[in-house]
Formats: C-alpha cells, structure tokens, sequence
C-alpha cells in the first residue's frame, strides 16, 4: 500500500513543487542562521537537497521537472523585475558607465576566450566546447547559445549553475581580500561572471551590489552572443 502511495506522489507535479519549495524554505534558514559563511549558500542547499532526495527515491529528472517547471517559468519575469531597482537608481547608472563599458568587454571576452583556450590545451572535443563557452551568461541564453554552436545544452545548464554556485560561494572573500569595497564594482563583477545566481547573492548583501549585478548579467549576456562566434 505504502509503495504503491509512494509511485502515485513521486510522478504527482504538485510533489515536485512543494519539495523544491520546501528545499528553498530550508535553504534559506540555514544560510540565515549563519549567514558569514559562504559555505551555505542558498541555491547550493537547496540543489544538495533536492538531488539527494531524487537519487535516493530514483526519481528521473523529467519526473521532477514536471512539477519545477511552475518555478522555471518565474525565471523570465523575475529577470524583467530586475529593471525596476534600475529605474530607480538610473543616475547612479549612469554615473559608472563608462568603467562599466570597459568592464563588460574585458569581462565578456575573458570568460568565453579563457574557456576556449583551456579547452583547447586540454583537447575538448568541439561539442563540450561549445557547450562550455557561454557558462558565464544566464541559463537561457547560454543554452540557446551551446545550441546555435551545436553543443549540448543539458551540459551547459549544469555548468551555468556550477559557476553561479561558485561565483556566489567566493565573490566575498575574494573582494574582501582584494580590498574591494565599491558595492557596484563589487556587484557588476559577480553578475558578469555568475550571472543570476550571483545577482540574487549581490542582493542579499547590499542594494546596490545587487543593481549592479543585474545589469552586469543583463548585458554579458548580449556581449556573449556577440563575440562568442569569433572564439568558436
């Protein structure tokens, strides 16, 4: 009866919905509870949680997808809401643009370029190339791009979070110990290199980080469509 219970809720899109909920809700109070620790972001819990939970019940990912699917599609306006802060803080903009030009080239062109050139010296098969070129730009762009380069877009959705994950786990102390205190140059470099999840973790620490940030991602995300056929 039990197992019978269990097969009919694991294929149930509303179980899937309410566990990632769930998984985020406890993601949070963790992170909160010690929130000094970049160890515990929020996003790595709740993935950490979420992935245990379906290798130990061997639910298959589409399973799963049918129910996150309702968060997924939040992703689009919860980027559009971005504009909002930037509305708001338009002259403060403005005041950095030109810094912020030069940052999003050089930024741009470094991430798909470091990532061609190591792709190269390690003798990655174009496919896994082009699939890890646009990591750094946010999932929907960059599995549209990995696409447009006949690469594979399952591999780089993963790797876009992998580098989010990271980008969020070590932008503080590293700008702490390069003694970076500017929030909007501390913000514009996370959202450049880790794209939304490091924008939700620029806005967890201050405002104006976060504004940044959300412009940064925004715009390498252009870049990167740009420039990226003249490395690949």
């Amino acid at each position: 009866m039990s197992d019978g219970l269990w097969v009919y809720l694991a294929t149930s899109p509303l179980l899937w919905l309410t566990a990632t909920v769930v998984a985020w809700i406890a993601a949070t109070s963790i992170a909160k509870a010690w929130p000094r620790n970049p160890i515990l972001n929020p996003i790595l819990l709740a993935v950490s949680f979420i992935a245990l939970v379906l290798e130990l019940g061997e639910i298959d990912y589409r399973v799963y997808f049918s129910g996150a699917q309702f968060i997924h599609f939040l992703l689009g306006p919860a980027t559009v809401a971005l504009g909002i802060p930037l509305y708001e803080k338009l002259s403060h903009v403005k005041a950095n643009l030109l810094p912020m030009l030069v940052a999003l080239i050089l930024g741009s062109v470094t991430a798909v370029g470091s990532t061609v050139f190591l792709s190269t010296m390690f003798d990655l098969q174009p496919t896994i190339t082009a699939s890890l070129a646009p990591k750094s730009t946010t999932a929907a762009v960059a599995m549209a791009i990995s696409a447009g380069l006949h690469g594979d877009p399952a591999l780089t959705a993963a790797v876009v979070i992998l580098t989010g994950i990271c980008g969020a786990i070590i932008v503080t102390p590293l700008m702490n110990a390069m003694r970076i205190h500017d929030y909007s140059a501390r913000g514009f470099a996370v959202g450049l290199a880790s794209h939304g999840i490091g924008t939700a973790r620029a806005y967890s620490v201050d405002p104006i980080a976060g504004l940044f940030s959300g412009i940064a991602m925004g715009l390498n995300a252009i870049v990167t469509s740009l420039i990226v056929h003249l490395f690949i």
